[in-house]
């Protein structure tokens, strides 16, 4: 069993620097003062763990609480960034992909969650692309989500080698 020292360690000092800061009224970090910045402490706790722990099933978890609690403080701030579902799917899509690097398992399981990501993020763009398919804007929203479930569907059922 692995020793979670790091992990804890790293929660219980980052805990206490967002309280402590925030006791003090460190007016240059205001915005920082919610619920993201936990997100991203305890993600960073989970992406040390893994990476300097070797615990590489920390790596995901990791990836996908520091990356939610970033795009909850960027979603506002930037213009850039999407404010969009497909967001959350890149978000796991690195996840898996860096786990992949370190166990060396999970890349297939990224590169779907990428082309989902893809898919939703310029959803507009490729339906103005495949006008060559003759079906309305209702229906293919329609069959998005059936998409989902169809892939999610044969992962759930699909035998197990």
């Amino acid at each position: 069993m692995k020793s979670y020292k790091l992990f804890t360690g790293i929660v219980l000092v980052g805990f206490g620097i967002y309280f402590l800061l925030n006791e003090l009224n460190v007016s240059p970090f205001q915005s920082f003062y919610s619920w993201p910045t936990l997100l991203i402490i305890v993600g960073l706790a989970f992406l040390f763990q893994g990476f300097l722990g070797k615990d590489h099933g920390s790596i995901l978890p990791g990836v996908i609480l520091t990356g939610f609690g970033l795009h909850f403080h960027l979603v506002n701030k930037l213009s850039i960034w999407p404010d969009d579902t497909g967001t959350f799917l890149l978000i796991i899509a690195l996840g898996f992909i860096l786990f992949n690097q370190k166990a060396g398992t999970g890349l297939m399981n990224g590169m779907l969650f990428l082309v989902l990501a893809g898919f939703l993020l310029f959803y507009e763009e490729i339906i103005a692309s495949i006008t060559f398919i003759h079906l309305s804007e209702d229906m293919l929203k329609f069959l998005t989500p059936l998409l989902f479930l169809l892939i999610g569907g044969y992962f759930l059922l699909a035998k197990r080698k």
